[in-house]
């Protein structure tokens, strides 16, 4: 493959993925079966993609891909996008064609078919997605970038280092977690909290056995471990494949520190990274992507209601999960109160700097607001419910 035998395009994936081997002092490569590419819709992104695509390369597993944004639909209800931004997008898009990338445009894979099995070598690329095939799904993947996730994806192969191996994946802090936990939020602000003391060390959570994390709970845990820190695997004790026991989640050695989290830490976390309580320009829900119950709960909290008059309303999710929701009527009911479902986008994307830059909204995502904080955007953090009922009033 590296000396060009099956085409330009082999050998270029193959020659990121020998440098990486090299560079972490790998042995040897090993087959991966299934990936997710997490480019965005910049340049760069769509040149590297456009430059597979012009050497002949494809895909040789299946591989998913991370959103970019939906111009067709901001177009439709009297947003569009620059000329330049929307033929970037269109170029992406199709580059990512001819690779063979299937194209689901979501930010959780494995809430759209791509679910690797336990012990499965996968390449997975995309912050909050890489910590749950990890960790929930007992998978083993590297902490990817999109370049190097697609790169394996190409060529089927990923260097033998790292979260592959056992001894790599026992855990290195005991978190010991006095809280309820009530909701995804909740999980949301667990996440920020440990990531940050935790960076790139595997965190095994007790305190949490009589708890039953719904899929939507583990994506906003796993998406802030990656956001506040580097984490892309963890444990929970009683829950998680690798770790039905402490002995087994640190494989029988001593945790290096233990961290208590209590509802007082999670507050803090929130009050930190909000903006102060006031008038809102808009909501942004679905940092990571809404499943279809989360929409499905803004739908029934909307019901009957109207988002008050300059306030704009947005749910991100896969197209998938929004032609199942219009299908059950929860799009229409959001729609009816003046609310947008809308699919293939991304808080971080360029089109919402054009629209909020200097402006504040609301969410119940720490991710989103980290993200946005770079371009300018400011947000509110508060629970769903919460974000909802100021959307009504047109604030806090």
């Amino acid at each position: 493959m590296l000396k060009g035998k099956f085409g330009p395009g082999v050998a270029e994936a193959m020659r990121i993925v020998v440098a990486l081997g090299e560079a972490f002092d790998a042995p040897r490569l090993v087959k991966v079966s299934r990936a997710h590419e997490a480019f965005g819709g910049g340049d760069s992104s769509t040149w590297f993609l456009e430059l597979l695509a012009s050497l002949g390369a494809r895909c040789s597993v299946p591989t998913t891909c991370n959103p970019i944004f939906d111009d067709e639909y901001l177009e439709k209800i009297g947003r569009p996008l620059s000329k330049e931004d929307t033929d970037l997008c269109h170029r992406s898009r199709v580059a990512r064609k001819k690779i063979g990338i299937i194209p689901t445009e979501c930010c959780t894979p494995y809430l759209e078919g791509n679910v690797p099995r336990v012990g499965e070598i996968v390449a997975f690329s995309e912050s909050s997605a890489t910590p749950y095939v990890n960790s929930v799904c007992g998978a083993r993947s590297h902490r990817e970038s999109a370049n190097s996730a697609l790169a394996s994806a190409i060529c089927g192969r990923v260097p033998l280092y790292g979260y592959l191996l056992d001894q790599n994946r026992k855990g290195d802090i005991k978190i010991r977690v006095h809280s309820a936990l009530k909701d995804d939020f909740d999980y949301h602000l667990l996440g920020y909290a440990v990531g940050k003391e935790a960076g790139a060390s595997i965190p095994v959570f007790t305190g949490m056995e009589s708890l039953s994390p719904s899929p939507e709970e583990l994506t906003s845990l796993g998406a802030e471990l990656a956001t506040s820190g580097a984490v892309s695997l963890y444990h929970i004790v009683g829950f998680t494949p690798e770790a039905k026991d402490l002995e087994s989640a640190f494989g029988r050695k001593s945790p290096k520190r233990t961290l208590t989290v209590t509802d007082g830490d999670l507050q803090q976390v929130q009050w930190a990274h909000s903006q102060p309580k006031g008038k809102i320009d808009f909501v942004m829900f679905g940092c990571p992507h809404y499943s279809l119950w989360q929409v499905r709960d803004v739908a029934r909290l909307l019901e009957g209601k109207k988002i008050r008059r300059g306030v704009d309303f947005w749910v991100f999710t896969s197209d998938s999960t929004r032609d199942l929701a219009k299908e059950l009527g929860y799009e229409g009911i959001i729609n009816k109160a003046g609310g947008h479902i809308i699919g293939r986008t991304c808080c971080d994307e360029i089109c919402w700097e054009r629209f909020y830059q200097g402006k504040v909204g609301a969410t119940d995502s720490l991710k989103a607001a980290y993200y946005t904080s770079k371009i300018g955007i400011g947000f509110i953090l508060e629970r769903r419910s919460k974000c909802i009922t100021a959307a009504l009033k047109g604030g806090f």
